[in-house]
């Protein structure tokens, strides 16, 4: 295996760019998998079990929480999200990378847990409090009202900064999409992802010794 896999995790508020971000760095290296949530609320039309989301019973998910085979989860507008710990696991042992979009619960969950060495949180600010407005309505995607709850709920999201590796802001998206392949790239290089590295260095001293 040359390398172990990472945690990817993007967060932001909504409207920052960050789906935009995840879609561009899958289509840059078709390997990393997205996370694919577990969740307690009904499939709604076109959605696809396994695909987009586990549905699972709110029964089913307590059970799973119980048991603890979730990696995060939290309740959301009294829905239950989460991400399936089995799958994740796998991936990292294959040397396969994970992508998360999550919010900074999820992100302080995972950071905090058994597989925290291998996370990799990244947040993504918007240049302002005006443009992040003006993108929401420009998707045309959501009422006013649904707006203002997104407005209303970005500062708290903004306000935990500070519990991310790396910030960004995304005032320019292909430049954000550059720096965001910038820095998963030297992650994978970090020492803690090269198992292999203990077993060349042991090499290397006992050819140094052979020498000596």
């Amino acid at each position: 295996m040359p390398r172990r896999g990472l945690l990817i995790i993007l967060s932001s508020p909504s409207g920052a760019g960050k789906s935009t971000l995840a879609r561009r760095l899958r289509a840059w290296d078709d390997t990393l998998r997205f996370s694919v949530s577990a969740t307690s609320r009904p499939p709604r039309e076109g959605e696809v079990d396994g695909q987009d989301y586990v549905f699972v019973s709110v029964s089913g998910f307590q059970q799973l929480v119980a048991e603890g085979q979730m990696l995060e989860h939290a309740q959301v507008f009294g829905n239950y999200y989460g991400s399936p710990k089995a799958p994740i696991q796998t991936a990292i042992e294959k040397g396969c990378d994970v992508l998360f979009d999550i919010d900074w619960q999820g992100a302080q969950q995972i950071s905090n847990s058994a597989l925290q060495e291998h996370v990799l949180s990244i947040f993504i600010l918007p240049p302002s409090i005006t443009e992040l407005h003006r993108r929401l309505v420009s998707r045309g995607k959501d009422a006013d009202d649904v707006i203002e709850k997104r407005m209303q709920k970005s500062w708290d999201e903004i306000s935990h900064w500070d519990g991310y590796d790396y910030v960004l802001v995304n005032d320019d998206l292909d430049q954000t999409e550059a720096d965001l392949k910038t820095i998963i790239s030297a992650e994978r290089l970090r020492r803690s992802q090269q198992p292999q590295l203990v077993d060349h260095v042991r090499s290397l001293q006992a050819e140094f010794g052979e020498r000596v």
